[in-house]
């Protein structure tokens, strides 16, 4: 099962030495932590491989009002419009940037769309942001966004650090679980906690 922040009922049935293995919920990135010999939190690190778990869903409409959001992303013109530096990518389906954006802004849902050459991507979040960026193949997109965060230039930051350093800082970091289940991961001059 996948989970978001590791439950501390998950660290208190492990002997210290014990293994944890478990995939981030919203990511594909694959934990491997053992219990502190004092008993408490874990450490281990974000493995090298990819894994994940589809979304458990119910309805056609799972989590509510996504559909909405994304049909909203779809036809607003937005109060920010611009020319964004990268091509229109399909996030989902790109794991390491799809994960490295859900630890950086969680819970962002996705929609990619290509016909006849245009490429559109749509995204939206609950809390009312929302983006959409559409490009004739690989050229710059025009990018709308609204809402009280700009979720494309979330994922152009994303984008930003992967193409200065060659790399995500995610694969391959660091990850300490307090005994409460607190999950902060590290790599270099990287850290995030996982909310």
């Amino acid at each position: 099962m996948s989970v978001r922040t590791i439950p501390a009922s998950r660290l208190r049935v492990l002997r210290p030495g014990g293994r944890l293995v478990t995939t981030i919920a919203g990511t594909s990135l694959l934990v491997t932590a053992e219990k502190d010999e004092d008993g408490g939190g874990a450490t281990g690190r974000v493995e090298w491989d990819r894994a994940g778990f589809m979304h458990a869903r119910h309805g056609d409409d799972y989590p509510p009002g996504v559909a909405a959001r994304l049909a909203k992303a779809a036809e607003l013109d937005g109060d920010d419009v611009s020319r964004g530096p990268y091509p229109v990518v399909d996030v989902a389906n790109a794991w390491d940037l799809a994960s490295m954006l859900d630890i950086e802004a969680p819970d962002i849902e996705h929609e990619y769309r290509e016909d006849g050459g245009q490429r559109v991507a749509l995204m939206a979040h609950a809390d009312g942001s929302w983006a959409r960026a559409t490009a004739t193949g690989t050229e710059r997109p025009t990018v709308h966004q609204g809402g009280p965060r700009r979720l494309w230039d979330a994922l152009d930051k994303v984008r930003d650090y992967w193409l200065s350093n060659g790399e995500l800082p995610v694969r391959g970091a660091r990850v300490d679980i307090t005994p409460d289940g607190r999950t902060f991961l590290g790599r270099g001059k990287w850290s995030a906690e996982l909310t």
